[in-house]
C-alpha cells in the first residue's frame, strides 16, 4: 500500500504547494482558503500586516502549527491534508530538509558556535565530528564568522546569534529555507548584515520563503511578493509590480503606511 504523504507529482511540479489552506486559533480563522506555490530555487517574500497571518503561513509549511483544512506540499511530501498531519517522525525527518529561522534566534546557550552548528548534522545526518566541523567552519566563513566558532552565543550580538541561526540550518543541507521576519529583534544597525546573508543565498539559488517587514529586502531578491491582509493574499507579483502597480487598494494602502515610516 502506498504512503498517502509522499508525493507523486512530477519533478518540474513547485517545491511548496499549498491549496486551501484554513487554520483556526479557536473560532478566530487565522488563515482562509491560502493558495500559494513556490518553484525551486524561488525566492517568495511574504508582507502584509502585522496579524495577517504570515507566520502562521510559514509554521503550517513545516508542521510546526497544524491546518484544520487544506492541503500542503513541500519537499515531495504531504505536511498535511485536511486537517491530517504528516506523522511526527517523518515530520522531523522532513525538517531535515526544510530548515527555518525563526525570530528569536534559538540558539543552545549551553554550546559553543561550532557545537551548535554541529550537533544536528552529528545526530540527525551521521556526520562525524571531524566531517561535521569541517562544514561548520565552512558556513561560518560563509556567514562572516569564521573567528566566532569558540564563542558562546551570549557573547554574541543579534545580527551574529542570527548568522549562526541561519549557519545552523544550512548545515543540515536544506533544500528548502523559511525566514520568520529573521531581522525584527534586531537593532536597525545589525539588520543589514543578516539580509546581506540571505542575499547571498539566494544569489546561489536556494529556495527561500521569507515572511518580512525589509521592503528593500523584498524589492531586491524576490521573485515574487506575496501581499497578506486578514488570513488571505490580497495579491502576488514580481516586486515591480507589486510595489509600482498594485491592483489592489488594500496593497497601496499597506505600502502607503509602512513606506512612510522607513
Amino acid at each position: 500500500m502506498s504512503d498517502p504523504f509522499v508525493s507523486l507529482a512530477p519533478a518540474n511540479e513547485p517545491i511548496i504547494r499549498i491549496r486551501g489552506l484554513h487554520k483556526f486559533f479557536g473560532a478566530q480563522a487565522v488563515l482562509q482558503g491560502i493558495d500559494l506555490d513556490v518553484l525551486s530555487s524561488q525566492v517568495v517574500v511574504v508582507i502584509g500586516p502585522s496579524g495577517s497571518g504570515k507566520s502562521t503561513l510559514l509554521r503550517c509549511c513545516n508542521g510546526l502549527e497544524q491546518a484544520e483544512a487544506g492541503r500542503v506540499d513541500i519537499c515531495g511530501r504531504t505536511v498535511v491534508d485536511q486537517g491530517r498531519m504528516l506523522p511526527e517522525a517523518q515530520l522531523n525527518a522532513l525538517r531535515e530538509d526544510v530548515g527555518m529561522v525563526f525570530q528569536s534566534f534559538n540558539l543552545f546557550a549551553h554550546l559553543s558556535v561550532l557545537d551548535n552548528i554541529t550537533l544536528g548534522p552529528r545526530k540527525l545526518r551521521g556526520l562525524s565530528r571531524a566531517q561535521a566541523d569541517k562544514q561548520a567552519q565552512a558556513l561560518l566563513d560563509k556567514v562572516g564568522l569564521a573567528h566566532k566558532a569558540d564563542a558562546m552565543p551570549a557573547s554574541l550580538s543579534g545580527g551574529q546569534k542570527q548568522r549562526v541561526a541561519i549557519a545552523r540550518a544550512l548545515a543540515m543541507q536544506p533544500r528548502v529555507m523559511l525566514f520568520d521576519e529573521p531581522t525584527s529583534a534586531l537593532d536597525p544597525e545589525l539588520v543589514g548584515e543578516v539580509l546581506q546573508v540571505m542575499k547571498l543565498l539566494a544569489s546561489e539559488g536556494m529556495t527561500m520563503m521569507v515572511v518580512t517587514h525589509e521592503m528593500d529586502f523584498a524589492k531586491e531578491v524576490a521573485d515574487v511578493v506575496v501581499v497578506m491582509d486578514a488570513g488571505g493574499i490580497v495579491e502576488s507579483g514580481p516586486p515591480a509590480t507589486i510595489f509600482s502597480q498594485p491592483n489592489q487598494e488594500r496593497t497601496r494602502s499597506f505600502l502607503q503606511a509602512i513606506l512612510s515610516r522607513s
